[in-house]
């Protein structure tokens, strides 16, 4: 792959709608608060259309074909996902369960629903199989990953306050985050294939029209979000981002070849896995009060190393696979 074609067409317009959206911040055009309103359009209805209308005009034997990419997605992000926790609870003693918890909400997701489409769509063509990526991942940091970091760090704050939060049945969370639109709609397309109902291309249209603002609002907003809050690198954050963006793909990638993933899904989903820190890691660290200011700062570290770390991932990839690492 032609590595300047991915830093021309996913890396660089990434860069100036995001510093667009910084600058904008900064300037006070849009706040914080402007910020969280865009990721509620961009979360609950424009991603959500996007897996929709994409995943529905993909046939069964995609979906079988991705039943690889589920597995080692599920198993290579909740793998990391805990590492981070583990490593940040007990290798730095100032640290609680829930920095560590938050540290993992952050450091071990990537930000699938704010830059899925912007970075993969450039570099991988508009396909089913690009929007299967995204609903995948999707869905193991929504629907596994933050639910699983709530009841680590619900539990934390628990034990350093008792009667501090409220207690609620461990399917809870679960059940919220499958209750969000950018979880259940691509479900629902999943089910409308496997089921067999042809999809009306008519229909498409009506969908494209706020799917197409995903990308841009996303990558916009999130240059809002860096705006608004303040950047202090120590060790942690630059851990964080170690952990992010070189462990986390090399994990994904060496799962891929012990599973004979399919070579084109294998190198989406190292790009995906290379992604920067989670967004809705550093709301829920604001919405807590929790490891704000590193999960923040890793979280802005992250962002400036994707721009080389994504066609050097690419590189990687292409390396290994035209060296016959799968057959």
């Amino acid at each position: 792959m032609d590595i300047s074609h991915v830093i021309l067409y996913a890396i660089v317009p990434i860069i100036v709608v995001m510093l667009a959206g910084f600058i904008s911040g900064k300037k006070g055009v849009f706040s914080g608060e402007d910020a969280k309103k865009f990721n509620k359009v961009v979360l609950d209805f424009a991603l959500p259309a996007a897996l929709f209308v994409s995943i529905v005009q993909a046939s069964r034997e995609d979906l079988v074909k991705d039943i690889k990419l589920t597995i080692v997605s599920a198993i290579g992000i909740m793998a990391c996902f805990m590492a981070v926790y583990f490593i940040f609870k007990y290798c730095f003693k100032k640290n609680t369960g829930a920095d560590a918890a938050v540290s993992a909400l952050i450091s071990g997701s990537p930000t699938i629903g704010f830059l899925g489409f912007a970075v993969l769509e450039p570099i991988f063509g508009t396909s089913p199989s690009v929007a299967l990526v995204v609903a995948i991942v999707g869905i193991v940091v929504n629907a596994i990953g933050i639910p699983v970091g709530l009841s680590l760090m619900n539990a934390s704050l628990e034990k350093q306050n008792p009667g501090s939060t409220k207690k609620e049945s461990a399917w809870k969370p679960v059940i919220h985050a499958l209750e969000q639109p950018v979880a259940w709609a691509p479900i629902l397309a999943v089910v409308w294939v496997i089921v067999g109902i042809p999809w009306p291309g008519y229909l498409s249209p009506s969908f494209d029209l706020i799917a197409k603002a995903n990308a841009s609002m996303a990558v916009f907003s999130a240059g809002v979000t860096l705006s608004a809050i303040k950047i202090s690198i120590d060790w942690q954050a630059v851990l964080g981002s170690i952990m992010k963006m070189i462990v986390m793909p090399a994990v994904v990638l060496i799962l891929g070849l012990l599973f004979h993933m399919d070579a084109f899904n294998l190198k989406m989903l190292v790009v995906a896995a290379a992604l920067p820190p989670a967004f809705s890691g550093i709301i829920i660290a604001d919405e807590y009060d929790t490891y704000v200011a590193t999960g923040t700062s890793s979280l802005t570290l992250s962002v400036i190393l994707f721009i080389g770390f994504c066609p050097l991932w690419i590189w990687i990839t292409d390396v290994v696979l035209n060296s016959g690492a799968i057959a």
